[in-house]
């Protein structure tokens, strides 16, 4: 069965997908960060703080659909002066990463605004065949708030 990618706000889905979602364990096995408990007011937040982003910059992230359901969300947040694409799915929806990535990565390309796209990844991340195959390079480690993450960056502007 054909998988229908769309992205919406993360404003529009319901609250309580979000907590189940980023409250399964594997989940958190790749995201360091995630040191919290999530509930309402956690997701409030969250939530908060990504309409923030796409009142500041025009864009963020996005609540990520599958034929019409919630599977995650991801997208491009600015870091300085750089765009930073994550995305974190379900684990029964893993599976939808590589669509959802082709389709993210091809809306940087047509979009003036990201001249290219950075992708931290955590030491646990270990297949970077999609990131090697499309051509993205290795920066460096970099250290943000206390954990260590593998840089990656991707030119999506083609120079005349």
């Amino acid at each position: 069965m054909k998988s229908d990618i769309s992205f919406i706000r993360l404003s529009d889905v319901d609250p309580a997908e979000i907590i189940q979602h980023m409250s399964d364990p594997r989940v958190a096995e790749h995201m360091p960060l995630l040191t919290f408990k999530w509930d309402e007011v956690a997701v409030a937040k969250f939530v908060a703080t990504k309409e923030d982003c796409w009142q500041r910059d025009g864009l963020g992230h996005w609540a990520i659909l599958s034929n019409s359901k919630y599977v995650g969300w991801g997208g491009f947040q600015k870091e300085g002066d750089e765009w930073d694409f994550g995305l974190v799915l379900k684990p029964d929806c893993f599976g939808l990463g590589g669509p959802i990535f082709r389709k993210a990565i091809d809306f940087a390309f047509a979009d003036d605004r990201i001249p290219f796209v950075t992708f931290l990844l955590p030491p646990s991340r270990k297949n970077l065949g999609a990131l090697k195959r499309i051509g993205a390079t290795f920066v460096g480690e970099v250290d943000y708030t206390g954990s260590t993450f593998r840089k990656y960056r991707l030119d999506t502007q083609v120079s005349s």
